[in-house]
């Protein structure tokens, strides 16, 4: 009985183990004290919370595209602390540059840039409590692949073991957040239309994560 005991916590242990099995490239972007001097001030004024670093508590993966075609491109926009001066749309809200937690290339490789608990800038209202995903694709001459995809039911997988997430959602839903209790943008005309990544591609995504229990979307009519 107790070989057979043994036996069975040793697959329990294999299979836990496959859950988390993941290959992640650590890649990190520039993260110095003007970084975060930027990131606190946008918390602040931005979101309206105060504190002394830029630690987040995640309870929501955002997933997006680049539109920008390559991985070394994309991670060149994400490297430098501030915005560029041509992001006129979105450079009166702070000087803090743009960024996400993760990159997906086009064959599915996962690419880390920022801790999951570190303050990224890439969803207007909720960034104090987001993960950003970003892909290597446009939605039209590079739609999402197969490989990324999978590559990202996997890695929010692994994000959901990590952390209490709530909620998955594509940045084309995030206003659909608005006057949800975790909506926190001071500016109520502060807001850009986004299509990335469409309905169907976070269909097949929430179609992969089944298994896990997330909270539906508020305010589908958005």
């Amino acid at each position: 009985m107790r070989i057979i005991a043994t036996l069975v916590m040793l697959i329990a242990l294999v299979g836990c183990t496959s859950k988390q099995n993941i290959n992640i490239i650590q890649k990190p972007i520039s993260f110095d004290d003007e970084r975060e001097a930027l990131s606190v001030q946008y918390l602040k004024e931005r979101h309206g919370i105060i504190q002394n670093d830029a630690k987040i508590d995640p309870k929501m993966v955002v997933v997006h595209w680049t539109v920008v075609p390559t991985l070394d491109k994309t991670f060149d926009v994400f490297n430098p602390t501030q915005l560029a001066s041509f992001r006129k749309g979105i450079s009166g809200a702070s000087a803090l540059n743009v960024s996400a937690h993760f990159l997906v290339d086009r064959d599915g490789t996962i690419y880390q840039l920022m801790p999951t608990d570190t303050f990224a800038r890439h969803v207007i209202g909720l960034n104090y409590t987001a993960i950003g995903i970003e892909n290597i694709a446009d939605g039209n001459a590079l739609p999402l692949t197969k490989e990324q995809i999978d590559a990202n039911i996997q890695l929010i997988q692994y994000l959901a073991a990590k952390h209490d997430i709530d909620y998955v959602i594509g940045h084309h839903e995030y206003q659909q957040f608005i006057g949800h209790e975790l909506w926190k943008e001071t500016d109520p005309n502060y807001l850009t239309h986004k299509t990335d990544v469409g309905d169907g591609n976070m269909r097949q995504i929430r179609n992969g994560l089944a298994g896990l229990k997330l909270k539906p979307i508020p305010n589908p009519e958005k």
